[in-house]
């Protein structure tokens, strides 16, 4: 990706696709996920916001790891949460 818009974390970003389609920490809570995000710093997979266990953003807030994509198919964005942006791709 690149562009005179983007943040300095989404600008040239290479995307990595899940490794696999779960939330680790529900499953090892046993609880479930809506839709899963993709950390693009370590590749962790974490439900999303819609959630109730809002795990993505828990990891930013841990981590400072700032951007992640959609893990959904067919969906094609990404999301920055340091600067507040969405972009698809």
């Amino acid at each position: 990706m690149s562009g005179s818009n983007l943040c300095s974390h989404l600008e040239g970003l290479d995307i990595t696709p899940a490794s696999k389609y779960e939330c680790e920490k529900c499953v090892e809570m046993g609880d479930q996920w809506v839709h899963l995000r993709v950390c693009q710093e370590c590749g962790g997979v974490h439900c999303c916001d819609s959630s109730k266990n809002k795990h993505a953003t828990k990891h930013y807030n841990d981590t400072g790891h700032p951007v992640v994509i959609s893990a959904e198919a067919g969906e094609k964005w990404a999301w920055c949460y340091e600067d507040g942006l969405f972009i698809g791709y």
